[in-house]
């Protein structure tokens, strides 16, 4: 595998990098007052996703690896609430904001086995 290019063959990165070019799409339609507001939060909250993963990825350390990935889903779920509230102001269509909670859900699942699979393969465990 090409070192330079491992993370982007990763599914989590590449549907979480989908996510963000879909976030930025729907975000263009907020009205002007929220540009430094919702906007500029819904846009940080989804490029920090596969973001954090790829700096994770480049460390070449699992436990930072798993840091920046908890970090992912962390970010992840301060996008969950953002767009909630974006709907709720009827910022987002209801057909938008079911295409982008359904992809964002899908990319929370991928997170969550990637964790595991980072925890379980390359973190060690401490007995006690």
């Amino acid at each position: 595998m090409d070192y330079m290019k491992g993370y982007q063959t990763l599914l989590v990165w590449q549907k979480s990098f989908e996510l963000v070019e879909k976030i930025y799409v729907a975000t263009n339609t907020f009205p002007k007052e929220e540009r430094y507001g919702l906007t500029s939060q819904i846009r940080r909250a989804a490029i920090s996703i596969p973001s954090n993963i790829a700096e994770g990825y480049r460390r070449k350390h699992p436990k930072v690896w798993k840091e920046f990935t908890l970090i992912s889903y962390g970010s992840a779920s301060e996008l969950e609430t953002q767009l909630l509230l974006a709907h709720k102001l009827s910022y987002l269509s209801d057909a938008s904001f079911q295409e982008l909670m359904e992809l964002l859900n899908h990319v929370l699942r991928l997170l969550n086995g990637f964790l595991t699979y980072i925890t379980t393969h390359y973190v060690p465990r401490t007995t006690h």
